[in-house]
């Protein structure tokens, strides 16, 4: 949770449930030594979080709502992200201004054809050691997402994969599946409504990047980037979307329990990661092989457990119970 550590942030949530409890009460459902307790009750206090019920030292504690202390620290999120954004906005221009200057040879390499592109991002992966990162935007121009065999070979050697993916990526045939087969590998996959451009990160030290097509072949062209302002640039914008994007699980139920002891079963989950990413009822269905029909009732009916009667609590609360 944003502003809390993650032993406060299970302090809290133990108060929140019991609505008021003493530091010897919390520190015993929570198996952890009373001076930790009163350690982290003391950092709740000082974030407005807790407040004693009576004057006395060891009256109970009861819990504050959460939205205006925390709000000020997701403030200072988003601004953050609007200074990401500033700054991959001026570099682009001065980007733009040294190519104006220069000949793009000497800055980048360009390739022309899919083929070319697409040999060189699987030669790339087969090269990655640490990460590699992807901006999927719909309609892909050279690699479509089951024919990167290549992916599912650097997660098997432990690179790490971070992948966010256009929604309306999600609405072509087959293209879920590819994905979740990509997260049950090891993928993490998130999705955004829009993405800026096409993109492919390898242990941040080469990106690719489609350009316009060339005029004279119709193929598509790329630039390939190395250690530069430029690469600086593309990093930042990658992890300031990673940040505002929304995560995409596989179907596969979580271990634990819910805080209310409630599991989704692998179904469930499935249906509450494309509801959470905003995918429509309709395509959800088509994605499930069910009706729309069904895919409402099932929502309702999450929602009668979740005890909430809207939709944006529906989400609030299968984040707050880790159904997802």
């Amino acid at each position: 949770m944003i502003g809390l550590d993650p032993g406060e942030e299970q302090l809290y949530r133990c108060l929140v449930r019991l609505t008021t409890a003493r530091a010897a009460e919390l520190a015993e459902r929570l198996g952890r030594p009373r001076e930790e307790i009163l350690v982290q009750l003391e950092a709740l206090r000082g974030k407005g979080l807790v407040l004693p019920t009576g004057p006395e030292p060891d009256a109970p504690l009861r819990p504050l709502a959460p939205d205006v202390p925390l709000g000020a620290a997701l403030l200072r999120r988003q601004e953050a992200l609007e200074v990401a954004r500033a700054a991959v906005t001026q570099l682009t221009e001065e980007y733009r201004a040294g190519m104006r200057r220069r000949s793009a040879d000497h800055l980048v390499e360009v390739i022309t054809g899919a083929r070319a592109l697409r040999e060189r991002l699987r030669d790339l992966q087969n090269a990655a050691r640490v990460e590699v990162l992807w901006f999927c935007r719909a309609n892909p121009l050279a690699m479509p997402g089951q024919e990167n065999v290549e992916e599912f070979d650097a997660l098997a050697r432990g690179v790490h994969y971070r992948a966010i993916y256009e929604r309306e990526m999600l609405l072509e045939p087959g293209a879920l599946a590819d994905v979740e087969q990509g997260v049950r590998a090891g993928e993490q996959a998130r999705v955004l409504d829009r993405l800026p451009v096409r993109l492919a990160i390898v242990d941040g030290r080469t990106a690719v990047c489609p350009l316009v097509r060339d005029n004279s072949s119709g193929e598509p062209t790329a630039a390939v980037i190395g250690r530069s302002q430029l690469l600086d640039a593309l990093l930042a914008l990658f992890e300031s979307h990673w940040l505002m994007a929304t995560p995409l699980r596989s179907s596969a139920p979580p271990v634990d329990p819910g805080a209310d002891g409630y599991r989704p079963d692998a179904e469930e989950v499935r249906l509450l990661s494309l509801f959470v990413a905003g995918v429509p009822d309709k395509s959800i269905a088509s994605q499930l092989g069910v009706s729309r029909r069904t895919v409402q009732r099932r929502l309702a009916d999450l929602m009668t457990l979740a005890g909430v009667d809207t939709r944006p609590g529906l989400a609030y609360q299968a984040a707050r119970h880790g159904w997802l």
